[in-house]
């Protein structure tokens, strides 16, 4: 999903492909899908994440990599109003003069476990360049990927983040003292332009991180206005043990927007938050912060209550009440409206005003491309995404988002350069190689490339296989092979997976192993427990559109024609295309599966006809291979929606 605190592309009913990429739409931030709770992969991947990262970002990228997504200048939010299509991948731009690195610091304290301290010393340094309109500087996501410790090459590491200079350092912990050292470095000549020493107590660390962010603007010879630098010198917390708890918290979840981290990161963030506004009720960044965790987990599925959402709000309602004019109180209230309330428009509007004051924040970039999209706006949408990757290109969650727009409108050699560009940086992402291999299926029906990159993937890393096991099953089916169903259900996690906040119960995936076993018995009983559990979740909620779409396709599954059509079509009445322009159409999809497993044929070539002439899921190759539209192959009808679909004849592989 697209979320904003906020992960793979277009394929099937129970996982977009390439990895859930739109629900993820929302955060940091690539194929980082949900897999509900229990997955174990996801300090895994972000150690594997780091270790490419650092090894081959500064030697093999420095050249590839400046020019995956920097585009052009945007300052402003894109005009929504635009024609449907994507322009071409944006040019490389020059590398403004003023611009920025804060790359991590070295901890040389002589306790290790204070690694989360110095990058919170980078971070806030980092926070405080970024609040200068006059500079750019380059987002935290990016900055991190070139970790002290390995040799770091600044010519590359700048001409990589498209910025003229950076600044690098050490800190040192020792009780309630601070040493930091810092170094502002030239990238295009590697000449020294300035380096100094600050000893601080504790207590004093926010003054330190202050006169050292303006002692660097002044160096970049840029103007300060009043405001910016009384934002810079703005104290957050008096409380040095809140604000230590919430350098904790912002480790576990700091990254991009919608970037959906570890269930447990997320909760042990939240607790790490309410301490600290427990011990500092003023503190506003730790509310901001613990909004957008609560909405994160609301969103992506964890814990999708009323009481969840009741949690976000009142975090939100205590940093409006600090603070309200704050541009972090705006980008909350944002990220609130789109994950709880889908208030799109409402949600531009606190965009707008969050980003006269947060002029380098990637984030408002990143959720206006996603409400654009969700709203039909697809120039403005990859115009705001590449500003957000102008910011933080190394990015490879919005990298990954970039490909998922350019699949949903079926331009799958689009969606193959920004994929690889993001294969550039973490060629060992395990969501992004299933995304890639996955386009020749959807262009043109040959699961070849999928299938030798999910084998080879569960062969090399067995432990990888819970993460992709949603995109495996799916090929299983495409491909009729039962015994491949079976594995990738053996290695599904007991609570499923989520897909744009549609939770699949592991049941319905067992449901279709049976069936694809042909195992009606089996099928049945499946479907039937996995209709106990998708009804349980409608107790709360009896207009929940998530779970109403796959109740109606259980039920179309179990003869009960009424209950299956009605429970579409309300699903369809409460998200049409034309309030949801990603969610709307999938909704429409999954009724005409409905449609089509109920034996109502005209109704599903009535909806399948309208769904492939909307940007979306339904694919070349998903209508040619699925299961799912078997009931519909003997009509011509079908035959004429695949033939708009397919490929030109002199297509190649992606």
């Amino acid at each position: 999903m697209d979320l904003p605190v906020l992960c793979s592309l277009p394929g099937a009913w129970f996982s977009r492909r390439p990895g859930s990429a739109w629900l993820f739409e929302i955060s940091g931030r690539g194929l980082r899908k949900t897999v509900v709770p229990g997955a174990a992969q996801s300090a895994d991947r972000r150690r594997i994440a780091f270790l490419a990262a650092a090894g081959l970002v500064l030697a093999a990228f420095a050249l590839g990599t400046y020019w995956v997504w920097h585009p052009w200048g945007i300052q402003r939010l894109a005009s929504p109003t635009d024609q449907l299509g994507l322009p071409a991948m944006p040019a490389r731009p020059a590398i403004p003069e003023k611009s920025i690195a804060v790359i991590p610091f070295a901890n040389l304290s002589d306790e290790k476990q204070n690694a989360y301290f110095t990058d919170g010393v980078q971070d806030e340094i980092l926070t405080d360049l970024a609040k200068v309109a006059g500079l750019k500087v380059i987002s935290r996501t990016s900055a991190m990927q070139y970790r002290a410790g390995a040799e770091r090459n600044l010519r590359e590491i700048g001409l990589a983040l498209g910025v003229a200079y950076i600044l690098e350092g050490t800190v040192q912990r020792d009780g309630r003292r601070v040493r930091v050292r810092a170094q502002l470095i030239d990238a295009r000549t590697d000449a020294h332009i300035w380096g100094d020493q600050y000893d601080r107590d504790l207590s004093d660390l926010f003054a330190l991180q202050s006169d050292l962010a303006k002692t660097i603007v002044a160096q970049l010879e840029t103007r300060l206005s009043p405001a910016e630098k009384a934002a810079i010198e703005e104290k957050p917390t008096s409380d040095s043990g809140a604000h230590d708890l919430y350098l904790r918290a912002n480790a576990l979840i700091s990254g991009p927007l919608f970037n959906v981290q570890g269930t447990s990161d997320l909760f042990k963030a939240v607790a790490l938050l309410n301490q600290a506004v427990a011990r500092d009720p003023d503190y506003l960044l730790a509310y901001c912060r613990l909004a957008s965790a609560h909405d994160q987990i609301y969103l992506t599925g964890p814990d999708h209550t009323p009481a969840r959402l009741a949690l976000a709000e009142a975090a939100v309602h205590a940093a409006q009440r600090l603070q309200p004019d704050a541009g972090v109180t705006h980008l909350a209230v944002a990220e609130h409206l789109y994950c709880g309330f889908l208030a799109y428009d409402e949600a531009r509007r606190e965009l707008e005003i969050a980003s006269r004051s947060l002029p380098n924040e990637p984030l408002i970039y990143e959720l206006a491309g996603f409400i654009d999209r969700r709203q039909g706006r697809w120039e403005a949408s990859t115009r705001n995404l590449a500003q957000a990757l102008e910011l933080d290109p190394l990015n490879t969650y919005t990298l990954h988002q970039m490909a998922v727009s350019y699949q949903l409108l079926r331009r799958f050699a689009d969606a193959a350069t920004a994929l690889d560009r993001a294969l550039r940086i973490l060629p060992n992402d395990t969501g992004l190689r299933v995304a890639r291999a996955g386009l020749d299926l959807h262009a043109r029906g040959d699961s070849q490339s999928m299938h030798s990159t999910i084998e080879q993937i569960v062969t090399e890393n067995p432990e990888a296989a819970p993460g992709l096991a949603d995109e495996w099953l799916y090929l299983a089916l495409c491909e009729r092979d039962p015994v491949a169903a079976d594995r990738a259900v053996a290695a599904m996690t007991p609570q499923g997976y989520n897909n744009e906040g549609i939770r699949f119960p592991r049941s319905w995936c067992e449901a279709l192993a049976a069936r694809a076993r042909g195992d009606g018995a089996a099928a049945n009983a499946a479907f039937t427990a996995a209709r106990d559990e998708v009804e349980q979740s409608l107790q709360d909620e009896p207009d929940q559109w998530q779970a109403l779409c796959v109740l109606a396709m259980i039920d179309a599954a179990l003869d009960r024609k009424g209950e299956a059509i009605r429970e579409g079509r309300r699903a369809a009445l409460i998200l049409p295309a034309s309030k949801d322009s990603i969610n709307g159409p999938l909704v429409a999809e999954y009724l005409a599966v409905t449609y089509a497993w109920t034996a109502e044929k005209d109704a599903a070539f009535d909806q399948l006809s309208a769904v492939a002439q909307l940007p979306g899921d339904v694919s070349y190759g998903q209508l040619l291979l699925h299961p799912f539209w078997d009931a519909l192959r003997d009509d011509p009808r079908f035959d004429k929606i695949v033939a708009s679909l397919a490929p030109a004849p002199a297509s190649e592989h992606y």
